[in-house]
């Protein structure tokens, strides 16, 4: 049996090509997750900045971002290649098909993992880099090996996704500060809603590889929606927080409870419904939500 599944991923690596390369780094570095984490970054250091920005700096942190976010994906990517085999969405990411090896994959990870570090920390600060380490290892590390243990990895993996706009904060002022934690904990509370939409989706598809996204096992029912609706409600005494802490002002304000009321709304609706129509409605709003309250917070006043 081994050498016949041998022969097998000979025949795949045969057929493939430098561009079948490049596209299987690419799809490794999730290129389109990493944009969005680095515009939480890149909004983040902006808030903290005044106008004009240093768009040099902006560079760096965005290079650096991108490097570190495509090695904690490429790293996810690595400890879940078997169950990603599994599901729909995933079987033919660059791991499963065979496109890449895992040592291939690896070296990639370390590389571009230790270059974002490296950047961080010579264009930055020490602080800016221990965040980024600190995303690094408890996304690829911590979060992605619970999945497929416990629904409390949904909390988990929200510290290392609500660091970015708390990083690129940091990246310019150096300092950890209420203001910093205020970004931190708007984008912290959003992924709950954000990610159990999704999961609600897809709950076929992750239960294939054996993930608990969802609260509460058995899927789509009144119990998990109103978990949803719960934390998508707690998102409205967050949008206070930056404002609180001297952070934008009435429009900003305005635009952070008004998108909050949005998800609300929809979240609302799946907790009346329990529909994937619902869910996906939710899903949608918090595309909206995060660029939306993030320029608010960088550009007001208008």
């Amino acid at each position: 049996m081994k050498p016949m599944i041998q022969e097998s991923k000979d025949l795949i690596r045969s057929g493939v090509n430098l561009k079948d390369y490049l596209k299987g780094y690419l799809a490794l570095a999730k290129l389109r997750l990493s944009s969005l984490v680095v515009f939480s970054a890149a909004t983040g250091y902006c808030t903290a900045s005044p106008a004009p920005w240093n768009w040099i700096a902006l560079l760096w942190l965005s290079i650096g971002g991108i490097l570190i976010t495509a090695s904690a994906n490429g790293f996810n990517q690595i400890f879940e290649r078997e169950p990603d085999k599994l599901m729909s969405r995933t079987q033919f990411r660059p791991l499963p098909v065979g496109i890449l090896t895992v040592r291939e994959a690896l070296i990639f990870c370390l590389i571009s993992g230790f270059s974002g570090l490296a950047i961080l920390f010579y264009f930055f600060s020490f602080q800016t880099f221990l965040l980024g380490l600190v995303a690094l290892l408890s996304y690829a590390f911590v979060y992605t090996p619970l999945k497929r243990i416990t629904p409390f990895a949904v909390g988990v993996g929200a510290f290392p996704g609500a660091i970015p706009p708390l990083l690129g904060f940091v990246a310019f002022s150096d300092e950890v500060n209420a203001q910093a934690w205020s970004l931190f904990a708007v984008q912290f509370i959003w992924q709950f809603p954000h990610f159990w939409a999704i999961a609600w989706l897809l709950h076929e598809d992750y239960s294939k590889a054996g993930f608990k996204m969802l609260p509460y096992a058995g899927g789509r029912h009144s119990q998990n929606a109103t978990t949803i609706l719960f934390y998508t409600a707690l998102m409205i005494p967050v949008s206070f927080l930056p404002m609180r802490f001297g952070l934008g002002g009435p429009i900003s304000l305005g635009i952070l409870l008004g998108s909050a009321i949005m998800m609300l709304f929809c979240a609302f609706f799946l907790y009346r419904s329990c529909s994937v129509k619902a869910a996906r409605y939710l899903m949608f709003a918090s595309f909206i939500y995060l660029p939306a309250v993030q320029l608010a917070l960088v550009f007001n006043p208008f």
